[in-house]
């Protein structure tokens, strides 16, 4: 399930509605642009972007600091909140990141997938966990990610197509796949359950992932832990991070098929001492 919002701010054209304008205006803020002055807002004339920065002010979407430039004000945040993909989810979720995390003290994170990328909802980390790049409410590439390709393997073949036609990415210690490694790779994802990614920067990471399910069978989110390369090994990982995703599934009311395990019938009175 994707959502089909830009992963980047476009500019604003002329003639646009108030609202879209206005909604340009506000993905202009990312994680490293946090704090804009008027100046920095790009796409409007000067005139317009007054104006709208007032209104968005005044309704609590921006907040002025003493320095006159702005940021996104915490109404934003509580409406987000509202989205059943993240609030919802993470509810759900919580408690068992909550116990994944006390078995691994590192990074455990919930994502979800929106237009192309994965969007982080959540995150648990210890103090001296290893460093990683990405942060709530951050977007996560899906082709260089462990939640990323488990995300990729479970969306519409029109969005696999379309990363798979994309160049290899080149971004430093991501490990980019060729198209036909990434393939190769979103096929082991939904034979073996989880996806597993080696990383060398901003550290040396495995990351670990696997799906959630929703009540209707699809992946509605990707459950993941992060932990310095070499520390445990991935095999003794996996485990962890599938039956953690299984156990959030069947809250959400996913019904899986059977698993064809035998189970031992219970004791007869026959079997009892004293029978």
């Amino acid at each position: 399930m994707a959502g089909a919002g830009p992963a980047t701010a476009q500019p604003s054209a002329p003639g646009q509605p108030v609202l879209v304008r206005a909604l340009s205006l506000l993905a202009q803020f990312t994680g490293h642009r946090r704090a804009l002055g008027l100046s920095g807002l790009a796409g409007l004339s000067p005139a317009t972007c007054l104006r709208l920065v007032r209104h968005l002010t005044e309704w609590g979407a921006l907040e002025r600091l003493d320095d006159g430039r702005y940021v996104v004000g915490v109404r934003l945040w509580e409406i987000a909140s509202l989205s059943p993909r993240g609030h919802g989810v993470r509810q759900v979720a919580l408690p068992y990141l909550e116990d994944l995390y006390e078995v691994t003290r590192h990074h455990v994170l919930l994502s979800v997938l929106e237009g192309r990328d994965a969007v982080l909802i959540d995150r648990l980390s210890s103090r001296t966990a290893t460093e990683v790049a990405y942060r709530v409410g951050g977007r996560m590439p899906l082709r260089t990610t462990a939640v990323g390709q488990v995300l990729l393997a479970y969306a519409a073949p029109e969005l696999q197509e379309e990363i798979l036609a994309q160049p290899a990415p080149t971004e430093r210690g991501a490990g980019g796949l060729s198209a036909a490694e990434l393939r190769a790779a979103l096929a082991g994802v939904k034979k073996s359950g989880a996806a597993v990614v080696r990383r060398t920067e901003p550290s040396r990471t495995v990351s670990v992932a696997a799906p959630i399910h929703g009540a209707d069978g699809g992946v509605v989110a990707a459950l993941s832990i992060v932990v310095p390369d070499a520390s445990t090994p991935s095999h003794e990982l996996v485990p962890l991070v599938r039956a953690a995703a299984r156990a959030i599934s069947r809250t959400l009311g996913h019904r899986p098929l059977a698993s064809g395990a035998w189970r031992h019938p219970g004791p007869t009175e026959a079997d009892r001492p004293g029978a």
